[in-house]
């Protein structure tokens, strides 16, 4: 049973000494020059029921986000087939919806996540809440994961979302974990919340019965509209911190560093990952939220004495 205590006594090391370690485990476990670069498309944007506090796409609020129907299967699979020339082996996919209601809306997801499984890709979608059976149904069709994000701590969660529970985030999870599809949760920093409260997240996570297999750690992007239009920047040396934390306690995880790298400078994200990342989404938008440009990874991949991947390197991992 991992603890808060334990988490704090490793976030707190001194810096040089916690990436060492992160890092020695980073060897250990994984391949630390495999970077895996993942595509992620909003296929049904805005007009969701729920207020969170950090998104564009609440019908709460009144953002520049516009609505946008599901998109097709033939939209979605162009894109698809787009990122895997660009080199990503992970396409995933995200509705703007509280969860999903079963009829042709679902029945079209599923031949999304079968159209892209025929392309040799790694299928991932975020739908909301899911029943047993909808987990069930999303394994069948060949879903490889589901993201599903705690955001932050059971003690903060309310300050940030009021129309579920943190329960209910964890019976999703459970679900998708019973239909032996892979748990891909993580949250968000810089939303108002203390140390303690991101640390207490990957403490939740840890100590679920089925550990995510991928662990992505958000920056917030203040969205014009929302509660959180206002909130400051995330200190750079936290989100190391954090994320060599995330290394340590998630050893085969992936750790992706996601959304806010276009705010980054190129040293702090090869400090992200030295600490640990080991995946980042590429593309110029992340859902609704701005993202650094294909040739911008291609640059940071060159500097890092990385391959660059391309057609030539898609393989599914």
């Amino acid at each position: 049973m991992k603890t808060l205590n334990e988490f704090r006594e490793i976030y707190h090391l001194p810096l040089p000494e916690l990436i060492l370690r992160a890092a020695e485990v980073h060897r250990k476990h994984r391949d630390y020059s495999d970077v895996q670069r993942c595509a992620l498309l909003s296929i049904k944007t805005g007009g969701c029921p729920e207020d969170c506090g950090y998104c564009s796409q609440s019908a709460h609020y009144d953002t520049p986000v516009q609505r946008l129907p599901l998109m097709t299967v033939e939209e979605v699979r162009e894109r698809a087939e787009q990122a895997k020339s660009a080199g990503a082996t992970r396409f995933c996919m995200g509705a703007a919806w509280r969860s999903p209601k079963d009829g042709p809306e679902f029945d079209r997801v599923l031949e999304m996540v079968r159209s892209v499984r025929e392309l040799g890709m790694e299928a991932c979608v975020t739908l909301g809440m899911l029943t047993d059976e909808q987990a069930e149904r999303l394994k069948k069709a060949g879903l490889t994961a589901y993201n599903h994000n705690l955001d932050t701590s059971r003690r903060f969660y309310p300050e940030i979302v009021t129309t579920r529970n943190y329960d209910d985030r964890l019976d999703t999870l459970r679900a998708v974990a019973r239909a032996g599809i892979s748990v891909c949760c993580g949250g968000i920093i810089g939303m108002g919340e203390t140390v303690d409260d991101r640390l207490m997240m990957l403490v939740e996570l840890a100590n679920l019965a089925v550990p995510p297999e991928s662990v992505p750690i958000n920056c917030l992007m203040p969205a014009k509209g929302t509660p959180l239009q206002m909130a400051p920047p995330v200190d750079s040396i936290e989100l190391v911190r954090l994320i060599a934390v995330a290394r340590m306690a998630f050893p085969t995880a992936r750790v992706r560093l996601s959304a806010g790298r276009d705010r980054m400078s190129r040293e702090l994200q090869i400090l992200c990952f030295l600490a640990g990342a080991d995946s980042v989404f590429f593309g110029e938008k992340l859902l609704t939220a701005p993202n650094p440009d294909e040739s911008a990874d291609a640059d940071l991949f060159r500097a890092m004495g990385l391959p660059v991947p391309g057609p030539s390197q898609v393989a599914c991992q």
